[in-house]
């Protein structure tokens, strides 16, 4: 019988079909919103290669990033460990003032942080990343931090173009004229898998996809435009006001459709090289967004509805991502689970899985998902925890929030305010709780504070050049 949270269409019995170690195909996505696919009831974006893998897996449908953007999520990940407790808390190298000035940190991941690539490696895995990496300058490379191979990570975060040669030195791959960078991170991929076929494998697939700028294949623009057309009138606003900003309300941004759909094929290309070298039955696949999908500024290519604002927010839409779990043999078919986990689990869990010993004074802030996935147990997590001390590019700003149950409560540091939610309730964040229920806010805030503590989190400060005037500030 499935655990409550976790639920399954298929009778298949879970049971490792093979004693050998499992590989790991990790496949993060650049900035994928949790609407953004249609096995999470998108209607415009065609993903049918990552449905797939949703058919054959776990979906997790409170599935969080550590931050709302990139770099602390992905620390988060490779580290096992909050970015307030790393001292990484934005995206390298973001230094945006408002009424505070942005808390210190890092702008590097430790070499000290032991890595869970450097732990499958111990272990005999053959360790490949390609794609975007941005923690840090050379000598704080992929190289550096556990992995054999490294295609494409740089300090970077974003690319010049979507098209070579304009990418040329960033990333720094050699291309063919007009190739398009998600198919050639995907060629680089495919290239590890067969030379790594006949070992225990880990491929870090860190697509730049669907990050700005926002470029797409021609024939796949031309597609989704006309697509766009035929949609029905939008049955509302298509923008809705989020602070200072404006948040898109509807899927149906063209260019954007292509780049997710260009993601999409990636994804199926390698579930079809795992098939075609006999390996896929003896191998772990995950899928991932590092934060919420772009909904307020740049472009605003995306909708997150019925999740609140984007990337840079501490609302659901900043915060909850896609997340999908296959492991052959184990995870049921078609399960969904509604548990809510986060980024820094992935760690303990890929161990867990492995065979291998856990590391807790590594991945201190993880737990492992081995329960939810094979149905016998719930991770012993009493809350989740966010400390995001800047100014996002997007229009949020500095604040916290804790996860306990089904209630949210975020505290905004400008003023020290806060909010809380029923997201059982209220997925969309809109019915403010914190004045009818003072004392469960109270709780929830207490709890926040004490973590902060516990973790050494480092605070935003007064802003003495701050003029209150619009245009101003937040620079």
């Amino acid at each position: 019988m499935a655990l409550p949270g976790c639920e399954s269409s298929s009778q298949r019995s879970p049971g490792n079909s093979s004693a050998k170690k499992p590989n790991f195909v990790f496949i993060l996505i650049d900035d994928m919103g949790w609407m953004d696919t249609g096995c999470y009831r998108s209607s415009f974006y065609e993903t049918p290669n990552i449905d797939r893998l949703a058919a054959e897996g776990m979906r997790f449908t409170d599935a969080y990033a550590a931050c709302p953007v990139c770099s602390p999520t992905r620390a988060s990940i490779m580290a096992g460990k909050y970015p307030a407790r790393l001292k990484l808390t934005d995206y390298l190298k973001g230094k945006r003032r408002g009424k505070l000035n942005p808390a210190d940190y890092l702008d590097q991941m430790p070499l000290e942080e032991f890595t869970i690539a450097e732990a499958l490696k111990e272990a005999g895995y053959a360790t490949g990343f390609v794609g975007k990496w941005h923690l840090g300058d050379k000598p704080y490379y992929p190289e550096h931090q556990g992995f054999d191979v490294n295609i494409g990570g740089t300090r970077s975060g974003m690319p010049r173009s979507y098209f070579y040669p304009q990418w040329r030195s960033n990333p720094p791959i050699e291309g063919r004229p007009g190739e398009y960078l998600t198919d050639r991170l995907t060629d680089e991929s495919l290239r590890f898998l067969e030379a790594n076929s006949n070992k225990p494998f880990l491929l870090y697939l860190s697509h730049y996809a669907v990050h700005t700028p926002l470029q797409s294949k021609k024939d796949l623009a031309a597609k989704y435009k006309a697509k766009a057309e035929n949609l029905p009138p939008v049955n509302g606003p298509r923008f809705v006001p989020e602070g200072e900003r404006l948040a898109r309300q509807v899927q149906d941004h063209a260019v954007y459709a292509g780049m997710v759909q260009s993601v999409d094929e990636s994804v199926g290309r390698v579930m079809k090289k795992l098939e075609e070298l006999g390996v896929a039955d003896n191998t772990v696949v995950i899928f991932m967004s590092d934060n919420g999908g772009l909904s307020t500024s740049e472009g605003s290519p995306t909708s997150n509805v019925p999740l609140r604002a984007g990337k840079g927010w501490l609302y659901e839409g900043g915060i909850r991502e896609p997340m999908i779990i296959k492991w052959p043999g184990v995870v049921k078919a078609n399960s969904v689970c509604s548990e809510p986990v986060t980024s820094t689990d992935f760690y303990p869990t890929m161990l867990e899985m492995a065979g291998l010993s856990l590391r807790p004074q590594q991945h201190r802030d993880g737990v492992s998902l081995v329960p939810l996935l094979r149905q016998t147990g719930r991770p012993g997590r009493k809350a989740i925890y966010w400390h995001y001390p800047h100014y996002g590019n997007q229009g949020g700003s500095p604040g916290g929030a804790v996860r306990v149950g089904d209630y949210k409560l975020i505290e905004f540091y400008e003023d020290n305010r806060a909010e809380m939610y029923n997201l059982k309730d209220d997925i969309s964040e809109k019915h403010d709780l914190s004045a009818e229920m003072p004392k469960k806010a109270a709780q929830l805030r207490k709890m926040l504070h004490d973590w902060r503590k516990a973790v050494d989190a480092q605070m935003p400060k007064p802003n003495p050049a701050y003029r209150a005037e619009p245009g101003k500030n937040r620079t």
